[in-house]
């Protein structure tokens, strides 16, 4: 059996995702604000769905900050091989993805503007069929696993 991945993402990534999960929970947030305008309109409408909905809001972002986001970090590995790249990564759901050098069509970094305030890059790897991406990673790194990537995929290119 393969071994497991062992490459983790730099621990500065959850402080991103945790930041991340918190503006998105902003939106559950206004749920209950909506409920409560509606029933100023339509009278008939209870209230004590406002209450619930602020509750199930509330309960929802704690578990989405604060534990989903640790296992989400927790679980993400990678792993670098001389003919493949191995992802592990899902908190309910955990998959194990390999892409094989030969596949490799075009590697890149990005980063928004947490990664860049944070100073972390993602590297994303195309195929054709998809396009994959191992998310918070230091610059210095992503840059090297970019450039390392790269030659991989160019030394696996059958063509040359």
């Amino acid at each position: 059996m393969r071994p497991k991945p062992d490459q983790p993402l730099d621990l500065k990534t959850l402080k991103v995702w945790k930041i991340t999960s918190a503006f998105g929970s902003v939106f559950y947030g206004l749920l209950p604000l909506i409920y409560w305008g509606l029933s100023r309109i339509w009278t008939f409408l209870p209230i004590w769905p406002t209450y619930a909905l602020a509750v199930l809001a509330f309960l929802f972002a704690l578990i989405n900050i604060f534990i989903i986001q640790k296992l989400q970090w927790n679980r993400w590995r990678y792993k670098i091989y001389e003919n493949e790249i191995e992802l592990m990564y899902g908190v309910f759901i955990l998959r194990r993805v390999i892409i094989p050098m030969i596949r490799v069509q075009h590697v890149d970094t990005k980063q928004g503007p947490l990664f860049r305030y944070y100073r972390l890059a993602s590297v994303t790897i195309s195929t054709a069929a998809t396009v994959h991406e191992i998310p918070g990673l230091t610059l210095e790194k992503a840059d090297m696993l970019r450039d390392h990537i790269a030659q991989l995929a160019r030394e696996a290119d059958p063509d040359e």
